[in-house]
């Protein structure tokens, strides 16, 4: 069941509750944020403890539902939609799918921060037809110079396996460029939903120390090719942000998906870290619109 749509204005009018919907699926209740009319525009969060999509999106919601139906979709295994069983990465892009089925959306453009982009990326890849535009913000690719993986999910391991205040703030840190941005209030809100035993299961499925060594032996076993390796199919005109600083995913990760993704622009913001829509949103903000808002070429 959802309810009505919240009108772009100002931030106090867009907040946590007047966004919040919820809606029923096969499998269990999807939740997520509205707020907009015109074309559906689906916003993908990332990964780590505590994320969710509100806290990815809340300061560039007001800005895209002037022009979109902005649709925030909180994946299942971050504590916030009902859970399902299995890796929150690999059962992500079919939780997608059941959304935009739920909504009755047949086609609608996409931004992916990290792990949303892999997400956004593989469903395109599975689903040529239903994905107009794609914009993705770091995380896409394999790193070329810099070592794999890196210093962000070093870290993020280090939590995983042992979920501490301080082994918190430092992954925190790895994500920005400007340091001011870890503030006791993003400590504290990242902390509490982070400790949630179920939220911390679900990490340690994708981060954990013997997650990793796990999904490295199932991957040289199997005879599957990566994602990444099959971006020269991507049909969805596709724009890549990064930023330069980035310590989560070096920005060396972009130049796979920018050589091989057949319609793909590449722009790479300076003094910016892991999460460019924050660090850099009014650029970013401007660069996405431009893209998204492009008449189509005859």
């Amino acid at each position: 069941m959802t309810t009505g749509t919240a009108k772009a204005g100002t931030m106090t009018e867009l907040s946590h509750e007047s966004t919040a919907r919820e809606i029923a699926t096969d499998r269990g209740v999807l939740r997520y944020h509205e707020a907009g009319d015109g074309p559906p525009l689906v916003m993908l969060h990332g990964s780590g403890p505590g994320v969710t999509g509100w806290r990815n999106y809340r300061g560039n919601l007001a800005t895209f539902a002037e022009h979109f139906r902005c649709l925030v979709l909180e994946m299942p295994g971050f504590g916030v939609s009902d859970p399902v069983d299995g890796h929150p990465m690999a059962t992500a892009p079919a939780a997608l799918g059941r959304f935009l089925d739920a909504l009755g959306l047949d086609r609608v453009d996409v931004i992916g921060n990290s792990m949303g982009g892999i997400v956004g990326t593989q469903y395109a890849l599975s689903h040529p037809d239903r994905i107009r535009r794609l914009v993705t913000i770091g995380g896409i690719g394999r790193n070329l110079h810099s070592p794999g993986p890196g210093e962000g999910i070093r870290l993020l391991t280090e939590f995983t396996d042992d979920p501490t205040r301080e082994g918190l703030i430092r992954w925190l840190r790895s994500m920005v460029y400007d340091q001011s941005l870890v503030t006791e209030e993003l400590v504290e809100e990242r902390w509490q939903l982070a400790n949630d035993p179920e939220a911390l299961a679900n990490a340690r499925k994708m981060y954990g120390s013997a997650a990793f060594a796990a999904r490295a032996a199932a991957a040289a076993a199997s005879e599957e090719a990566p994602y990444w390796a099959m971006l020269h199919r991507l049909k969805p005109k596709t724009l890549i942000t990064w930023g330069r600083d980035d310590r989560v995913s070096p920005v060396d990760m972009s130049i796979v998906p920018m050589r091989t993704i057949p319609d793909a622009e590449l722009h790479v913001f300076p003094d910016c870290g892991h999460w460019v829509m924050i660090e850099q949103k009014a650029a970013w903000e401007n660069v996405v619109l431009a893209f998204l808002t492009r008449k189509e070429s005859a």
